[in-house]
């Protein structure tokens, strides 16, 4: 199966409404519905318009960085805050999900 169709289907399986879903590759999150992916297009908007608000490179001085780079710690660390509320734990992962993993095996005598 196409992995696209695959993390479409991993996606579209939210019955508990996650607005953050794992990732199917490595540790974080992907929006898993509007409202996951209203947030994260808000973040980049947030980080287009802080970076084009730097002055121009021969004015910009230290503190006009410094406030930057809180400005873009800050907003990364909402956004973090939100998928970790509004998501499903983060773990790492390679690959769908699969439920008979999770379980230790019985001893059979």
């Amino acid at each position: 199966m196409n992995i696209f169709k695959q993390h479409i289907e991993y996606l579209r399986d939210n019955p508990k409404g996650y607005w953050f879903k794992r990732k199917l590759y490595g540790w974080g999150w992907t929006p898993a519905n509007r409202k996951g992916r209203a947030v994260t297009a808000l973040l980049i908007a947030y980080l287009l318009w802080i970076s084009f608000s730097l002055p121009p490179k021969d004015i910009s001085t230290t503190a006009d960085l410094n406030r930057f780079f809180i400005k873009l710690t800050l907003g990364l660390m909402i956004f973090l805050f939100i998928c970790y509320k509004t998501g499903e734990s983060p773990k790492w992962q390679w690959g769908l999900p699969t439920p008979n993993l999770d379980k230790a095996p019985e001893n059979k005598v």
